[in-house]
């Protein structure tokens, strides 16, 4: 509503000029920057539809491939789960305790199988409003940006604040609402019920995986091609509207910043909650029928959006930002606000809603665990996401000496700066690493697989305000396109790039979040795979196991060269195309002829749904090829090494690229005298960065983030099989 009130048509409505906090200032600003000029308006609508209908074409071509890919794979759960039991009807001793009579296989199949279609309609829908909002804000951010920066900020921020809340809620009341109506079947059958709820995560993570995949391969693929063309040979501007791919960059922020990061975050979340519910439903809670207690994961959640709801007027409402400075603190304070407030919103409902003493299910034998144990797992996942963040920050925001270091490095051609970038992202993964490592530690000590998967939960209760911040990135950057393509003047041209730098090291920031929470994820998800498949160790020496990991350890390789590769192959034939209109397009440089926009997003589209599909297999089959032939201690290897390496590449690949990218902004900006002394634009240095940021693009907008949805899809995907795998897998051993 308050975003709605930026008028994107001409006609001007008759309150506008009524005095505001300041109102004679104001209007005499308006006139000033040409506020009255219903030329730029116009402009701004029709660029804005442009990149609206660019990013929902792509997005509707993409769930057309996405849906045939989820009807298949549902009927694939059908019938792996179906054919546990023979597809028997009748009832079965329970899988944790035989003496009791539980719900027959085959209504885990059908019930895993909705659940599946629930988690993956739910999360092409969270990324498609969440793509919808972005496309409405983009415009109306530029406008603002007339009045002042902290207008801007306003609107892009709230906007942002809206996709986080329509994610964090979405997710919450369907998987709600799913386990009220699966109650109604399952009765008293706790164990069953939540096992076939493990589905809602699985299918909200393969949708992850194609739009993170998808969405990537789009946006780096006209991004590079932009830029490889357009400020490297032809040396104009960044989102200049004389450049064919300037669109299809555009529209690429959306559908690969917005649509994908929302639908990887929405992903964490389902299944961290199933991951959680799962442990629980065999440990106390399930067997004493304790309803609260058993959905405390999602009290954690809901309490998370209230906290939320309070930070936002923070950034909104309670401070009011007056300077370009202003802004990346404001940010940053979201965070830590939404931390503390967190904080004690948890020590309140965990006191509430749990027991003061209760057992938890561990590796067969019932733990006895304590309510503040349970507490402090929650805390130590939400600080441990605040320290990942910081270091994820300290290590690709330009204001600090790694990526200074960087930029400096450009002195002496594109080859250094590629080495120093490669190290800062080798080193930027220490303290994450060790960060998680303590989390690992403390919340499996208090309460076993339960409290990694409520640490988890806790890095993620804050999701609402993550987004918000990680959402507001590509808003600000597709505000400084349309203030370029519209003609404005450099003056809002400059407050638009001060925002977008913000959003860059935010952006940065909620990588970091994603990578920490997948990795906490994935670990609760493998320990309710390995107690649901019925293995009591898992013994590195066995050959079995070993194969698996060295295996799962290769994985995250491979598909970073696949995804690298996909971009770099659809950003040259961007290139040629960009090239091409260049070069036969009479009057076009001289700014005469239109460029042929279309053409160009059509080729990212295309691209980037052909190149998706090879990772996207690689990811889904791999547990059910190991599980079937291999068995499931294979398995548990190469979910083990999958985790190990990925989080590892994942960290370093994104912040390689966030620092990069950066240290070109900061070359760009001139802020300060090092700054000055390595420009200006078009210099070697210059030159140097950019060929730094464009190597960094597929690394931090492709391969990085995509790689947390390869260790949690396969977790995950294979906890939903393991029945199966459990019963017929293993098919070589057994020859």
């Amino acid at each position: 509503m308050y975003v709605s009130r930026v008028q994107l048509s001409p006609a001007r409505d008759s309150n506008s000029n009524s005095a505001g906090k300041n109102g004679y200032n104001e209007h005499l600003i308006e006139e000033e920057e040409g506020v009255n000029d219903n030329n730029v308006v116009q402009k701004c609508a029709e660029i804005q539809n442009a990149i609206s209908e660019g990013a929902t074409s792509f997005l509707f071509t993409e769930y057309k491939y996405v849906g045939a890919f989820m009807v298949a794979f549902a009927i694939l759960i059908f019938l792996f789960l179906g054919s546990v039991e023979g597809f028997s009807t009748s009832s079965r001793p329970c899988t944790y305790d035989e003496t009791k009579m539980c719900k027959p296989a085959l209504a885990t199949a059908i019930f895993s199988t909705v659940s599946f279609l629930l988690g993956a309609i739910t999360s092409v829908v969270s990324g498609f409003l969440g793509m919808k909002i972005a496309t409405y804000a983009n415009a109306r951010t530029t406008l603002e940006a007339r009045k002042g920066v902290g207008k801007a900020f306003i609107v892009a921020f709230r906007s942002g604040a809206v996709m986080g809340f329509l994610l964090a809620a979405n997710g919450l009341l369907v998987l709600y609402i799913a386990i009220l109506l699966f109650k109604l079947y399952y009765g008293e059958d706790w164990g069953g019920l939540f096992e076939s709820i493990t589905g809602y995560g699985l299918g909200g993570s393969s949708m992850a995986l194609f739009g993170r995949v998808g969405g990537g391969i789009y946006t780096k693929a006209a991004d590079v091609g932009a830029d490889l063309v357009g400020k490297v040979e032809r040396n104009i501007p960044e989102d200049d509207p004389r450049n064919p791919a300037v669109i299809a960059d555009n529209v690429g922020d959306n559908v690969g910043d917005i649509a994908g990061m929302g639908s990887d975050l929405f992903g964490s979340y389902a299944e961290s909650s199933c991951a959680a519910l799962v442990v629980a439903s065999i440990s106390s809670f399930g067997i004493n029928h304790e309803l609260s207690a058993m959905l405390y994961p999602l009290i954690v959640s809901s309490i998370g959006i209230i906290v939320c709801l309070i930070t936002t007027l923070f950034a909104t409402d309670f401070f009011e930002i007056k300077a370009v400075k202003e802004i990346e603190p404001a940010l940053k304070k979201q965070l830590i606000i939404s931390t503390v407030l967190m904080t004690v919103g948890v020590a309140i409902v965990t006191w509430i809603s749990v027991p003061s003493s209760f057992t938890i299910f561990n590796f067969g034998t019932q733990k006895v665990v304590k309510n503040w144990q349970l507490f402090l797992c929650v805390c130590v996942g939400l600080w441990a996401g605040l320290i990942i963040g910081f270091v994820t920050e300290y290590y690709t925001s330009n204001a600090y000496s790694p990526v200074q270091d960087v930029a400096d490095s450009c002195r002496t051609g594109a080859a250094t700066n590629v080495i120093f970038g490669l190290a800062l992202g080798y080193k930027s993964v220490i303290i994450p690493i060790f960060a998680i490592a303590v989390s690992i530690f403390v919340s499996f000590s208090f309460a076993a697989m339960y409290g990694i998967a409520v640490a988890a939960l806790g890095m993620l209760s804050t999701i609402a305000t993550g987004l918000a911040i990680d959402a507001y990135g590509p808003i600000s950057d597709n505000a400084g396109g349309i203030a370029e393509m519209a003609g404005m003047s450099h003056r809002i041209r400059e407050r638009t790039d001060a925002l977008d730098a913000a959003g860059n090291t935010t952006a940065a920031i909620g990588k970091g979040f994603a990578i920490g929470s997948a990795a906490l994820v994935s670990l609760a998800l493998f320990g309710a795979f390995v107690s649901r498949a019925g293995i009591a160790t898992v013994d590195v020496l066995t050959p079995k196991v070993f194969i698996g990991l060295i295996v799962g350890a290769m994985l995250p390789y491979w598909f970073s060269a696949m995804t690298m590769k996909s971009v770099g192959s659809a950003a040259l034939k961007m290139v040629e195309e960009v090239r091409r209109q260049f070069n036969t397009i009479p009057g076009l440089m001289e700014g005469t002829a239109k460029p042929d926009y279309a053409t160009c997003v059509k080729i990212s589209t295309d691209a980037s749904i052909k190149e998706m599909i090879p990772p996207g297999a690689l990811v889904m089959l791999t547990p059910l090829i190991v599980g079937i032939f291999f068995g499931v201690e294979t398995l548990s290897g190469v979910l083990a090494g999958s985790l190990v390496s990925g989080v590892q590449i994942a960290i370093s690949a994104s912040n390689t690229g966030g620092a990069w990218d950066n240290a070109k902004k900061y070359i760009e900006a001139g802020a300060s005298e090092h700054a000055r002394s390595l420009g200006p634009k078009g210099s070697d240095p210059h030159k140097a960065a950019v060929i730094g940021d464009t190597i960094g693009d597929p690394l931090k907008d492709t391969s990085g983030p995509s790689l947390n949805i390869l260790i949690k899809l396969m977790a995950v995907e294979s906890l939903v099989f393991a029945p199966f795998f459990a019963t017929h897998g293993g098919l070589l051993f057994k020859l």
